[in-house]
This record gives structure tokens, C-alpha cells and sequence, in this order.
């Protein structure tokens, strides 16, 4: 017999989820089928399997250990080398700075040029990152991932660099993307963009991928497959022929500052996917420019009652501007 005692890390998922992710090599007809028959018990009885577990909460496994790491339990304690792609990434990502840390979350500053979830087998990024940051840093263990794995709740593009959203714990995971899904965590970001920006402005539409090209575009009305966009703008600076704007994301769509803003005639500065070559090409011989300049500057989180999120009740985070940004406010010229 083995048995599991619920972590918090565990706790506060169905229990047939949590099956799964300890025997991810058993079909869920076998795991139902154990549960009927008693070879799975919850605290000691029957269960049917939508329960859901709470702390400290006993799971029994009554078959053999053969059977146990056939369907998966061995992976339950992870080789060394399974950890091996979190550790690299953690060595390899210096640049990510911590922002704010509790229990539950992570606030970082993710770097231009980092992945916030790899897209190929061999990329770091910031999702491998944080597990290995928490692994170093003994808050977590490699029995704990087998269930659970904590990750981004945001992402940034590539090229983006700024403030991004880690779930530490399943709750931090979970209350994170609730706020996000729900706008309850306002997103502030900073960026240069060719043209003159004289007043505030919010503006609404559509966004539209073309699948052809791998971009997206913007129609003034919903089309098949659409998602709705909502952009708030507020010029900060105009220096000559582009101006420095700070933006609100009312709402959060793959690539929306940068479609939306050169749907209106002011693309950003850096982007040759949406912007324009001629002025781009000016910025890349003077200061080295090779994607977009867009920093996600700041998260103004909600009020929150929870007593366990009370130190981000209202908080406010910030991430200093690139060095770039401030050389080109000191230099630029027409």
C-alpha cells in the first residue's frame, strides 16, 4: 500500500485530477475502476472521484509498487535529470529580476528577448525558470511537481520586456489567472510610437488572426472568430516624430497594443511585423533597435478581502523602463 498525504499544493483540486497527474500512464476508466473497487480510497474510504481534497487529506493506493510506478508514481519523484531543463534555465536567465515574492506569487521584471513559455523543446524561458528558482531555492521539491508545477499566469512577447504574474501554489495559480480573466489586475505599459499622440484616447475594435501570416489585424466590427479589444492611450511625451506614450490594456490579446495602435496610424517604434520599415531602420542605426519598444511598466492589483492576499491588496508594481528608453528621450532628434 502507498499513500499521499494532500499538500497545499494539492489541496483544493478535484480528485481525479490529481489522479491523473500522479498516474499520467493510467486511462481514467482504470482509475474509476480502482476507485470502485476500493483500490483507491480517500481517507481511508470509497470515493467517487469529484471530490474535493482539502489539506492534509489521506490517499491510499492498494495495489502493488510494480503497478503503482507502471502508471506513473515513479515520475511522482523525478530523476535528477528530469530537473536538469529548470536548473539550466534558472543559470541561463540571469537577467529576471524579482519584483515581489509571497508565498503564493511572483511579480518579476522579464528581460527583451526571453521567452515567457518555451516554444520549442530546447528554449529556456520564464516558465522553466521560476521552477528552477523555487527548486534552488528549496521552496519547492521534485516529489511536489509531479502533482503540481507552478508557472506564468501572463505572457509577454518575446521582444516585450516587463512585469509578468507566477504562481508560486495552486491557489496563487488559480487566484492570479481569476483576477486576470475577471481585468481585476490593471496592466500599465510604457512604448515609444512613430507620429504625434496630442490627447488620451480609448479606443475599441476587433482582432483578427490570419493564420496565412501569423499576425493579426483589426476590424471595426466583429467578424467570425474575432476577439473584442479595448485599448486606453495616454501620450506622456512627443519628441519631433514619435511620441512616448503609456498604455492600458482594458483588454489582454496576443499582440493588441501593437495592431491596434498601427491600425491608428502610430506603430511602434521597433516592429517591423506591424510598424514601418523606413522609420524602424533609422532606430536600428542609431541605437541599435531590433523589435519593439514595449515595456510592461505596471500591475495595480484590486482590493482583495482574502486575508491570505492581503500584502497585495491594492498594491501597485513597477518596473524601471530599459536603459534604451531613457537614452532616447535624452537624445532623440529629428
Amino acid at each position: 500500500m502507498q499513500e499521499i498525504i494532500v499538500a497545499p499544493n494539492q489541496a483544493n483540486q478535484r480528485f481525479d485530477k490529481l489522479l491523473k497527474k500522479l498516474l499520467p500512464q493510467a486511462e481514467r476508466g482504470f482509475l474509476y475502476k480502482m476507485l470502485r473497487k476500493k483500490n483507491i480510497t480517500l481517507n481511508g474510504k470509497k470515493a467517487q472521484g469529484n471530490e474535493v481534497l482539502a489539506l492534509g487529506d489521506h490517499i491510499q493506493f492498494f495495489f502493488s509498487e510494480e503497478t503503482f510506478r507502471k502508471f506513473g508514481g515513479q515520475g511522482a519523484y523525478c530523476t535528477d535529470s528530469s530537473l536538469r531543463p529548470y536548473m539550466e534555465a534558472y543559470a541561463a536567465l540571469k537577467d529576471i529580476s524579482i519584483v515581489y515574492e509571497d508565498t503564493n506569487i511572483i511579480v518579476c521584471n522579464k528581460p527583451a528577448g526571453v521567452l515567457s513559455q518555451k516554444a520549442g523543446e530546447d528554449d529556456n524561458s520564464v516558465n522553466e525558470w521560476l521552477i528552477g528558482y523555487l527548486l534552488r531555492s528549496e521552496q519547492i521539491d521534485a516529489k511536489i511537481l509531479a502533482s503540481f508545477k507552478p508557472s506564468v499566469c501572463n505572457r509577454l512577447d518575446r521582444n516585450t520586456s516587463g512585469l509578468m504574474l507566477l504562481g508560486k501554489s495552486l491557489s496563487g495559480s488559480q487566484h492570479l489567472s481569476q483576477w486576470i480573466k475577471n481585468r481585476d489586475i490593471r496592466k500599465f505599459y510604457r512604448l515609444f510610437v512613430s507620429g504625434k499622440v496630442t490627447k488620451p484616447f480609448r479606443v475599441k475594435g476587433y482582432l483578427v488572426k490570419e493564420e496565412r501570416t501569423n499576425q493579426v489585424r483589426v476590424s471595426d466590427r466583429p467578424l467570425p472568430g474575432s476577439d473584442r479589444i479595448e485599448t486606453a492611450c495616454e501620450p506622456l511625451q512627443i519628441y519631433g516624430d514619435i511620441t512616448y506614450l503609456e498604455v492600458e490594456l482594458i483588454t489582454g490579446k496576443p499582440h493588441q497594443i501593437r495592431a491596434h495602435l498601427s491600425s491608428l496610424g502610430h506603430p511602434l517604434i521597433g516592429d517591423y511585423k506591424y510598424g514601418r520599415r523606413e522609420i524602424n531602420d533609422t532606430f536600428r542605426r542609431a541605437y541599435g533597435v531590433e523589435s519593439q519598444l514595449l515595456h510592461a511598466y505596471r500591475l495595480e492589483f484590486p482590493l482583495i478581502e482574502e486575508a491570505e492576499y492581503s500584502d497585495v491588496s491594492r498594491a501597485v508594481f513597477y518596473a524601471p523602463e530599459p536603459e534604451i528608453f531613457d537614452t532616447i528621450r535624452k537624445t532623440y532628434k529629428v
